[in-house]
């Protein structure tokens, strides 16, 4: 199979129609062996992605703010290789030897699109006798595997943070570079995204440290030290003062944006490794998803645990829907599932075959965006698909990145999905723009 991001309509009913949970689409009379090949499957990829305890810090390092020294000179962190065939997974993008030159910055675009075609954004409907293809964009330049991408909040850039340690941001209109690739980072960067008001680019690495950088200029502002291990996502609050984090260290963490400092935290709850931060819209809670299987929600001002829901796999992503009053999650059981904040009652989308790596809703909320991987840990699947969120059933895909995607975003306007995968590419499609799934051709 193929790499695959997926899309489903939002409109969902009332709260009340969460009292039910839709089951799993297995036939049951192989319920107990289909539950069984998913169990195997989180322990294999546990095991691929346990790293030896030689190469993780095992204490817990100060909490502290560094100041920038020779911003950009970083001799620890050069070009990867292309990983070699017993690699497997993103540990792949951690080689110690990294000598392969950066390849130049360019973009692609779809062969097929006629010249005429703007940018101003996608049709609402497609023409059955539209055959162009939504994947408007190709930006090549990163030697690793985008972990992160995300639009800026007037939709004109794209960041990407990427396995080649690097931190790209992008010029939509224009198609290339706006700024030179931002250096710092000594290890894989996980997590990037702008601040709310587009000064500031947040960044979460494998070096343990979460890095503020001006986004006009791509100079570092500060460095935050505190996390024992990766930090594999961050967030900006909806007011821009404050910074969220989850680490390896199973720790959730705040911190404030002008000093730096720690503001709130270590959260303590999760078991686990936490893979996904997220602020509601109001900034009044924070979310938190983690291999510990279980989202939970935050009071953001006093850091005290309000709910946890489980009843998933190893959650990879979790995201606030734009009014705060729903939760999606996707975890590597292939389950999509969208919570009711209040109840706790959620609602499972069907359509979907591989894990799930990355999930967001729509900023204007009618769908959700998901991307992730098949069964295999060494093959993966390169779709987009859409769901009716009523129905549960997928109601398009998007086909185009040649192995996993690792994160998928919308622009503010919910016309256009940006995504990156391991590949080493950054995809630009049409929101609106999809194919039929398989048994609709």
């Amino acid at each position: 199979m193929s790499p695959t991001v997926y899309l489903a309509n939002c409109n969902h009913p009332d709260p009340e129609s969460y009292n039910v949970v839709w089951p799993l689409a297995i036939d049951g009379s192989n319920a107990d062996s289909q539950l069984a090949n998913i169990r195997s499957r989180i322990k294999i990829s546990e095991a691929v992605d346990d790293r030896p305890s030689t190469s993780r810090p095992t204490s817990v390092v100060p909490q502290n703010v560094v100041e920038p020294q020779n911003i950009g000179e970083n001799p620890e962190c050069k070009a990867p290789t292309i990983p070699t065939q017993n690699l497997i997974g993103e540990d792949a993008d951690d080689l110690s030897a990294r000598s392969t030159p950066v390849i130049p910055q360019s973009v692609s675009e779809s062969r097929t699109i006629g010249d005429d075609h703007t940018t101003s954004g996608p049709s609402l409907t497609r023409n059955a006798n539209d055959d162009r293809p939504a994947i408007r964009h190709i930006l090549e330049g990163h030697t690793g595997t985008v972990y992160s991408v995300a639009f800026s909040p007037d939709g004109e850039q794209i960041v990407s943070g990427s396995g080649d340690c690097t931190i790209r941001v992008w010029d939509v209109r224009a198609r290339c570079l706006a700024l030179k690739p931002i250096e710092g980072h000594t290890r894989s960067v996980r997590s990037a995204s702008f601040s709310p008001d587009g000064k500031w680019i947040i960044s979460g690495s494998d070096d343990t440290t979460v890095r503020i950088w001006d986004a006009q200029s791509g100079t570092l502002s500060r460095t935050l030290n505190g996390h024992s291990d990766w930090v594999r996502s961050v967030a900006c609050s909806p007011d821009g003062q404050r910074i969220v984090s989850g680490s390896d260290d199973s720790t959730v963490r705040v911190w404030d944006v002008e000093t730096g400092s720690l503001v709130l935290g270590p959260l303590l709850g999760h078991t686990h490794w936490v893979n996904s931060v997220n602020f509601s819209t109001d900034g009044k809670h924070i979310l938190s998803g983690s291999r510990d299987e279980t989202v939970r929600v935050w009071d953001a001002e006093t850091g005290h645990a309000i709910r946890t829901l489980s009843g998933q796999y190893s959650v990879q992503s979790a995201s606030f829907s734009p009014d705060s009053r729903q939760i999606v999650s996707g975890d590597d059981s292939c389950i999509v599932r969208v919570w009711d904040v209040q109840s706790g009652d959620s609602t499972e989308l069907s359509g979907r075959n591989t894990g799930v790596y990355s999930v967001a809703f729509s900023p204007d909320s009618e769908r959700i965006v998901s991307s992730g991987w098949d069964e295999q840990i060494i093959s993966w699947d390169e779709l987009i698909i859409a769901w009716d969120a009523k129905l549960g059933k997928a109601i398009g895909r998007l086909e185009g990145h040649t192995d996993a995607v690792y994160s998928v975003a919308f622009s503010p306007d919910s016309k256009w999905i940006v995504s990156g995968s391991r590949d080493k590419t950054i995809r630009i499609w049409e929101a609106d723009r999809l194919d039929p799934m398989p048994d609709e051709e």
